[in-house]
């Protein structure tokens, strides 16, 4: 079955961290570009980050510029995204996508699989 799954969420104070998985099943993501999208409650959905498959090419939404880094493991066939000195505002559903080819930080419309999602609430 092909699929993507996120884990890591949860609630977590501000000024603290959690790390998202996004794990590949039923296709290589190493063959993919991936992004990570989130939507809080009456937003509409946003790019967090992205990455490229083969040069690596590396996009940061300025809100979260210095704070979250995005990353791939191909022998786990899982993307990560570390995401420090979190705010209230970064809480939402997160999600992560994947798209065949070389295709740096699509619209979200073009990807080929989304997860699950995961939700992040920073709140004291």
């Amino acid at each position: 079955q092909v699929q993507l799954v996120e884990s890591g969420g949860g609630l977590v104070q501000p000024g603290g961290s959690l790390r998202l998985s996004c794990a590949a099943s039923g296709f290589t993501l190493d063959d993919y570009a991936i992004g990570w999208f989130r939507q809080a409650p009456g937003k509409e959905r946003e790019r967090v980050s992205c990455i490229n498959r083969s040069d690596g090419r590396i996009y940061y939404a300025d809100s979260v510029k210095g704070r979250f880094t995005i990353s791939r493991d191909n022998a786990k066939n899982t993307v990560y995204l570390q995401m420090n000195r979190l705010k209230p505002e970064d809480t939402a559903v997160y999600y992560c996508a994947a798209r065949r080819g070389d295709y740096y930080c699509s619209a979200s419309g073009y990807y080929d699989y989304w997860g699950q999602g995961t939700q992040v609430t920073v709140s004291s």
